[in-house]
């Protein structure tokens, strides 16, 4: 296999030399030190002017107000205990006047009451008198050099980081490891997306492409394999209820969330909110079927089913692409039979979420479900917002990279009814399930396909009959019944768009591909839409 790391090391040659920062210790950081006291700080004021910092002192509350009416400063240093007004009386008024200054709290007090009191008032720093010198410069460093140095930080240990991802990408050959190699790229992309080197980031993405280059070439080679009832597979959708969601339900009673089209950065992205409310017990990573859609991917996991036999057990919940009519109507219909078929007793409720009236409706009704063993709920959010960003400008514009594509995730779920429910659900002591049926991936590149008018429509996958298309930039599937999927017809195929690709038709095909580019979509073959997250979490 090609050694990629080689080619990454002469592409990107500032890894061959150390990375310099501008010294941000100049003369124009200029800190107003306050204490009654300040002739006895003389020696930490002189060390501070040794280190390039202009400090100013001030002996009351009522002089520091003053300088900071005149000046503008970078930090305040503020003594607690003071004739006049207190340190904390001070410290109000300063928050009313320059609500963004970082004020650091110094007291010889030790009293809880005054140190929340402080933090509560929203301070940078509290220290505890006596201070050393270099108690001082660690705390303007924390303060005002924070950025620059998380940043230098982040940046030499993707360095070191580098080159073994590269290593390992010439080397991954197992569904384990495909895993295991995109949470570290995803961990590495949150940790350099708010670096000040951008370089670092658009390496990372090239990084990126060539992982999703090679676990194409590793899906095509491997996914048939997945079915033959051997050991080495991945949970996937169809076995995921049974083989992950069951035992967990058998202990405690569970909340379990789909999280429609959640990505596992996004999943990232959200998790910090939940921490006052659950510990995370475990976190793996499972594998979408393909098409990597929500008719297929999610109703697999309700049934515990692959599509085609979907197809052939329950021919009156199942539509194919070409059937009229809503393809994901019946996934309480699904859930019910798995359920049964499993012979498991419980008391269980299905709930879908796709606006937020129904959001809040859940909310106000969340206590009646307190004795349910299972309450499965669908969210639609990220769905509907991928779909937005192709429909409507503004949501393009906000969410037009993957960073700000996380971002809009993480805004709307703090804000949400979802958040509320998990808030009710760990009072109630539900223990908490977070997964998804697929993920999406910005497409970017066009790939021509030709096909007769029933064609189906989706953007990353199509079946039919007699598909013309570029073989390079597909997954063909000759026979869908060899993956388990329905053949609509005798001469019906798959196909699956690999990597950032999107199919275009040659009619209207300017038009076409610049509607689409640059939007979310999902049905392909990529890391980001068949590796998903599944989330256990315990309530506190």
């Amino acid at each position: 296999m090609k050694d990629f790391g080689t080619t990454f090391v002469v592409k990107h040659s500032k890894f061959n030399t150390k990375l310099k920062y501008k010294d941000t210790y100049m003369s124009d950081i200029k800190v107003l030190w306050v204490d009654d006291e300040i002739d006895l700080l003389k020696p930490h004021i002189i060390f501070l002017e040794n280190k390039n910092y202009r400090v100013t002192t001030a002996q009351s509350g009522t002089e520091a107000i003053e300088e900071i009416k005149n000046n503008n400063f970078d930090i305040v240093f503020l003594d607690e205990n003071m004739p006049g007004l207190t340190g904390l009386e001070t410290l109000s008024e300063i928050k009313e006047r320059k609500a963004t200054l970082p004020v650091v709290m110094i007291t010889k007090s030790e009293e809880e009451a005054i140190m929340e009191e402080a933090i509560g008032s929203k301070i940078a720093d509290y220290l505890i008198k006596p201070v050393n010198p270099n108690q001082i410069l660690l705390s303007l460093k924390k303060n005002l050099d924070h950025t620059r140095l998380v940043s230098e930080k982040t940046t030499s240990s993707y360095q070191q980081e580098f080159r073994k991802i590269a290593m390992d990408l010439s080397m991954v050959n197992t569904f384990e490891e495909w895993a295991e190699l995109y949470q570290k790229l995803v961990y590495w992309e949150l940790e350099l997306e708010n670096i000040d080197d951008t370089g670092m980031f658009e390496i990372l993405e090239s990084q990126k492409t060539e992982a999703n280059t090679q676990f194409c070439k590793f899906v095509e080679k491997n996914y048939l394999n997945w079915f033959d009832g051997s050991d080495d597979s991945p949970i996937m959708s169809h076995t995921l209820f049974k083989e992950r969601v069951v035992p967990q339900i058998k202990e405690q009673k569970t909340l379990m969330i789909v999280v429609d089209n959640l990505r596992y950065d996004q999943w990232k992205a959200f998790e910090p909110f939940l921490s006052m409310h659950y510990k995370k017990q475990e976190e793996e990573l499972y594998y979408s079927i393909l098409p990597t859609a929500t008719q297929y991917a999610r109703n697999s996991i309700f049934s515990g089913l692959l599509p085609s036999d979907m197809e052939r057990i329950h021919p009156d919940l199942w539509l194919n692409d070409t059937d009229s009519g809503g393809k994901n109507l019946k996934e309480k219909e699904f859930l019910a039979a798995q359920i049964d078929r499993l012979h498991i007793d419980l008391k269980w409720s299905y709930h879908k979420i796709s606006s937020l009236r129904q959001g809040k409706k859940l909310s106000e009704n969340f206590k009646s479900h307190k004795n349910d063993d299972l309450m499965v709920m669908v969210y639609n959010f990220v769905d509907i917002l991928s779909h937005s960003k192709t429909e409507m400008e503004v949501i393009k514009e906000l969410a037009s990279t993957d960073k700000s594509y996380r971002s809009l995730t993480q805004s709307w779920f703090k804000n949400s009814p979802l958040l509320e429910i998990i808030q009710q659900a760990s009072r109630l002591g539900f223990k908490l399930i977070i997964t998804t049926d697929h993920g999406t991936i910005n497409v970017k590149n066009p790939s021509r396909v030709i096909g007769d008018k029933n064609t189906s429509l989706n953007l990353r996958y199509k079946t039919g009959r007699s598909l013309t298309y570029e073989d390079k930039e597909v997954f063909a599937v000759k026979d869908p019944r060899s993956i388990h999927l329905p053949s609509i017809n005798m001469s019906s195929s798959f196909i699956f768009a690999k990597e950032d690709m999107f199919f275009a038709y040659p009619n209207n095909y300017n038009h076409y591909v610049s509607y689409y580019r640059n939007t979310y979509q999902h049905g392909g073959v990529s890391l980001e839409e068949m590796i998903i997250p599944f989330v256990v979490l315990d309530p506190k």
